[in-house]
């Protein structure tokens, strides 16, 4: 049974509709809100275009939000075609396409700041689409979904698009919860089903055997062990490797056996050619890139994308591809795609395309393939997203960034490792994140199955590859925490008091909650387990438990005297590292950094909070020393000049300072002497320590218990009742630590709001430097908006206030930093100290109250925005830098957002204007087009 906008919906799309998406059509028209978590490319997106369908035929309003600024391009475009420009608008921050259209396509952070803003714009919304509303765990972004479902108005349908997690029903509670009746509908079934592959050496195998769709719950085999079982082949393939160092060449087999011949239709195509046609591989048997690809285009399994987690990575693999000569599309072809990308660059310059590594792009596009990765150019992105769609290039080598809701499905997908860098260390790739990338295998309607393939390599277990395909528990976890623009914003709706209990109702706190009955479970348990050992070590001849206190007591005070040496020894350490200056030259005692450094910034110690120096060590690189690799005192031997400007991102300044570090080193051996001096120091406990232990001594053996003949059979029930103690003292706290836990959080955030002025004494009301923090959305709203306060920017002009608030937006990749960046001018270096010197003020407010550290202002892309914001050209704004010109232009628009909330905030009409100049002084050329 359907209703009468579903029938006419589908009749429109030309296909049968799966149970799933009817079921989540009927409650959308019957008035509830929708939950829908499903495999990627199973057609989720449907229940959303319905909900629009919806909105449009009752004559009302539809936001469709995603997370992504591409990914809200891409369904603009796809709306447009279905209902007519005129009917779907798009906005994203920096575009503004028919904000007032009937359907508007945004990201959520835009569709939150209407909701705090009041934007008449909401008028008539009925129906607000989720997508990818699983993105709410993203630690950085996330919270900003919780905000727009907990304020949106209770007449707002909301239509949650996710990927499959463990915990739906969960979530779907929740929502049920915050915003009335909400349907979940849950499917685990892929319309195209996965074939999970391992290549070894220049061999593909199946990596499971007997199970004709891994990723299908109900095989037999999978609900008995959980995970089916890895094919037996190749697991000897990988024996004969790992003992052989290189890969034998043998026949292709059948495709139970790693061969690549078709078994009932459903397998890898046969190969054309035999064994002797097979390109030679990598010492080891490794398989290059082109072999690789070469090989899935003989097998029939492009179109592929490869993710390799490395921009550079993906750089690479297309220079290789065109060092190795590979075609993988007609010459005619591939002139009509040059002529195309002619078309869209040519508002660009020669020199702008030299720098932003055009020739290389078209040649790998004509050829048929091309990297993707957020340090491109926006504009190149694009391009290769709509050629890969269109299915006019083959194969795409990627970072992860393509997993995420954008619509280019392949018919393979190629994992080259299964670790990553996460922007702190290098973490192994989670089941979630296999199926995410994955889950881009196998095209609706033109494939009938879809291949996932992981290249092996020394020490991947194809176990552990198992594990990850076959995993199905992808729990999602809140990330919401509430900020300073969340606290007054809510306290100038709603006041203080309801803003809280609208926090209280997050999904954080909800999962919080749910966590906190199982843990009190566990302690009700503990309690009655803890009178059974009560019982069993009592003692006829005395109170058993005060003997095992003073075992205890013995015991603590004996280890006592060496954890005290220790303690002492790190406050030692962290005084010694206190007084070491800018260019002084020291050694590391141990861990994998041990060797000698010189110190960039020194050690700080403020309110209670110490951070080490950061040095450069002899192997070049930039290191934030702590205690754990100095755990004794250090001196400095040696020093050497720092200059003025160095800059720590520049390998050539980090290679220049390790060589005088070189140079400058001590010969003999004072260092170790002298470290072999100190460890012998404090080595003896004092007399008052002694005396201490000697005392407990006499109590314990003058105690009757001491001479129970069962005492030591009473002692195990004494430790065993002390274990359980701690573990439930332990509970106990986490109970009380989880309850309210984020109305606590905004407690301390309107405490320190109130003593700073931006909040009332009592927290209850908005001032007005707190209004001007309600329109700033930053991730540092509150150093921005004291910089408004102290007039930081005041006498700054343009290029000048572009350079400062760049500071604001800017993050450098992976661990290095500017210790001291390049600087503009004399007004914008005095403006970023200020601005360093609130952010270290701002760091003791929060250390005062508990709160989560704000990022200090980074300086690393101010001297390339100033020159920019100048009118300077592409090249020579990134000469001599690690910069992209993808991330330049990302961070542009992103200072071009700040900008804009700046001149919104200011009360000084001159900053309002200078930020409106530095807008358009950035919004040209590259920027501008993107």
């Amino acid at each position: 049974m359907t209703g009468p906008l579903l029938r006419d919906f589908a009749a429109e799309q030309g296909f049968p509709l799966d149970d799933f998406q009817v079921e989540a059509c009927l409650a959308v028209e019957g008035g509830q809100g929708v939950l829908v978590a499903a495999p990627t490319g199973a057609g989720k997106t449907i229940v959303g275009e319905f909900a629009v369908h919806a909105a449009l035929a009752t004559g009302r309003k539809a936001f469709y939000t995603t997370p992504i600024k591409a990914l809200s391009n891409q369904k603009y475009h796809d709306l447009v075609a279905r209902h007519g420009a005129d009917n779907v608008g798009l906005l994203t921050g920096d575009t503004s396409i028919r904000g007032e259209a009937p359907v508007v396509v945004m990201t959520t952070e835009v569709l939150r700041n209407m909701l705090y803003a009041g934007s008449r714009t909401l008028e008539g919304l009925s129906h607000v689409v989720m997508d990818e509303v699983h993105y709410l765990a993203d630690r950085f972004r996330g919270g900003v979904w919780e905000e727009v479902i907990i304020l949106l108005p209770e007449s707002v349908q909301v239509v949650s698009l996710s990927a499959t997690v463990s915990n739906a029903e969960e979530f779907g509670d929740w929502l049920t919860e915050v915003r009335g009746n909400t349907a979940v509908i849950v499917s685990e079934h892929r319309p195209v089903p996965l074939w999970q592959h391992m290549l070894v050496g220049q061999t593909m195998f199946d990596l499971f055997a007997g199970v004709d769709d891994a990723n299908i719950l109900g095989s037999r085999e999978r609900r008995s062990t959980g995970v089916a079982r890895i094919n037996p082949e190749l697991l000897e393939a990988i024996r004969r490797q790992e003992r052989s160092g290189a890969f034998m060449d043998e026949p292709r087999r059948g495709r139970g056996g790693g061969g690549t011949r078709a078994r009932g239709g459903r397998g890898i195509p046969e190969k054309r050619g035999g064994p002797d046609q097979r390109r030679g591989g990598r010492p080891g048997g490794g398989a290059t890139r082109a072999e690789v690809v070469l090989e899935l285009d003989q097998d029939g399994l492009l179109p592929a994308i490869t993710f390799i987690f490395s921009r550079a990575g993906c750089e690479g693999a297309v220079a290789q591809l065109l060092s190795a000569g590979v075609k993988l599309i007609p010459e005619a072809e591939g002139h009509r795609i040059r002529r195309l990308v002619e078309q869209r660059v040519g508002h660009l310059t020669d020199a702008e395309l030299g720098v932003l590594g055009y020739w290389d792009f078209v040649d790998g596009l004509s050829r048929g393939f091309a990297a993707h990765h957020a340090g491109m150019l926006p504009l190149f992105r694009e391009i290769v997203e709509e050629l890969f769609t269109e299915g006019r290039i083959r194969s795409v080598y990627a970072t992860e960034t393509l997993a995420l809701g954008i619509n280019m499905p392949a018919r393979t997908v190629v994992l080259e490792k299964l670790v990553k860098f996460n922007g702190e260390a290098h973490v192994e790739v989670t089941p979630a994140e296999y199926t995410q990338l994955t889950g881009r295998a196998g095209r609706r309607g033109i494939d009938i199955e879809g291949h996932a393939v992981v290249q092996w390599s020394r020490g991947l277990d194809p176990m552990a590859v198992g594990g990850l395909a076959s995993t199905r528990t992808y729990p999602l976890r809140s990330s919401f925490r509430p900020t300073y623009n969340m606290a007054v914003n809510l306290v100038a709706r709603v006041g203080r008091h309801t803003a809280r209990e609208i926090l209280e109702t997050s999904f954080a706190q909800f999962q919080a909650d749910r966590g906190v009955v199982g843990l009190a479970t566990s302690v009700r348990r503990n309690e009655e387990a803890l009178e059974g050992y009560a019982e069993s070590m009592t003692c006829h001849l005395g109170d058993f438990r005060e003997y095992a206190e003073l075992r205890r007591a013995l015991a603590d005070a004996e280890k006592d005297g060496a954890r005290q040496r220790a303690a002492s020894r790190r406050a030692e350490a962290a005084l010694s590292m206190e007084d070491l200056r800018i260019g002084d030259v020291f050694r590391i005692g141990s861990g994998r950094r041990s060797g000698w450094a010189v110190v960039v910034t020194p050690a700080r110690s403020h309110k209670g909070e110490w951070s080490g120096p950061t040095v450069v060590t002899e192997d070049k690189h930039l290191h934030k020393v702590t205690l754990n690799d100095v755990p004794a005192p250090v001196a400095a031997v040696a020093r050497v000049k720092v200059p003025s400007h160095f800059n720590a991102k520049n390998p050539k300044a980090r290679r220049d300072l390790a060589t005088s570090l070189r140079i400058a080193l001590p010969h003999g051996e004072p260092y170790a002497a002298r470290q072999a001096r100190e460890a012998g120091a404090g080595a003896e406990t004092t007399g008052e320590r002694s005396a201490r232990v000697d005392d407990l001594r006499r109590r314990l053996k003058a105690h009757p218990c001491h001479q129970c003949p069962e005492r030591e059979d009473h002692a195990r029930w004494a430790e065993r009742w002390w274990r359980l103690k701690r573990e439930t003292v332990g509970l106990q706290r986490k109970v009380e630590g989880r309850t309210n836990t984020v109305a606590r959080t905004f407690d301390r955030i309107c405490a320190a709001l109130a003593q700073i002025g931006y909040l009332s004494a009592d927290g209850e009301s908005v001032t007005a430097d707190g209004e001007r923090l309600r329109r700033l959305y930053s991730e540092k709203d509150l150093l921005a908006a004291l910089c408004l306060r102290e007039n930081v920017w005041k006498r700054l002009d343009a290029p000048g206030l572009a350079a400062c608030v760049s500071a604001l937006v800017h993050e450098p990749r992976g661990e290095g930093t500017d210790v001291s960046p390049r600087m503009p001018t004399d007004e914008v270096a005095a403006a970023v100290t200020h601005m360093q010197r609130l952010w270290s003020d701002v760091e003791g407010l929060e250390t005062e109250h508990g709160l989560t550290p704000t990022g200090a202002p980074d300086g690393g892309i101010a001297w390339a925005m100033h020159r920019w914001a100048s009118g300077r050209d592409l090249d020579q704004v990134l000469r001599g830098s690690d910069l992209t010109a993808g991330d330049f232009v990302r961070r542009c628009k992103q200072v071009v957002d700040l900008l804009g909330q700046v001149a919104d905030a200011a009360d000084d009409a001159e900053v309002r204007r200078t930020a409106r100049k530095a807008m358009d002084a950035i919004l040209r050329g590259v920027v501008a087009t993107d």
